[in-house]
């Protein structure tokens, strides 16, 4: 289902949490995630992946987009504890749309349902990283959320 906006055709983003009937999409859209930031996994690393994330024990959720209903973005994120404060904290691991389909509302979609998963559970705040020169990330995480001076240092 769709909308008329001014000049065209603006097709409705649903997100829902995956199932296991979602594998194969799931692996083609974090296959396309890892290859913008020239990554690659091998298939140990996704099956590990595929059944933490369906294992309801494990605090690691993913959550697909879809525009008339075909998957058309991802989002990975997680619980963790801190030590400034009681509450869980949820890091948005990975959030990824299809080039060939942004521009739709189904970024903003997906970091919603990560806020409204922290608000239903109780967890404080929502945060992530990005490549400094990701600028179209950039720009729809620079009006949905507050941008931090942090930088990552890595070991």
């Amino acid at each position: 289902v769709g909308v008329y906006g001014p000049g065209t055709w603006v097709t409705m983003v649903t997100v829902r949490l995956v199932t296991a009937a979602d594998e194969p999409d799931w692996r083609r859209l974090w296959t396309a995630y890892l290859a913008f930031y020239g990554q690659t996994r091998d298939d140990t690393v996704f099956s590990d992946t595929w059944a933490r994330i369906l294992d309801p024990d494990i605090k690691m959720y993913a959550q697909i987009a879809l525009a008339d209903g075909a998957p058309i973005g991802l989002v990975h994120y997680l619980h963790h504890q801190y030590f400034w404060g009681p509450d869980d904290r949820i890091y948005l691991n990975d959030l990824f749309v299809d080039p060939n389909r942004r521009g739709n509302g189904a970024g903003r979609a997906l970091i919603e349902v990560v806020r409204a998963h922290a608000a239903s559970t109780g967890a404080g705040d929502v945060w992530w990283l990005t490549a400094e020169d990701n600028a179209p990330a950039r720009a729809l995480y620079d009006r949905v959320a507050n941008l931090t001076p942090f930088r990552q240092y890595k070991l």
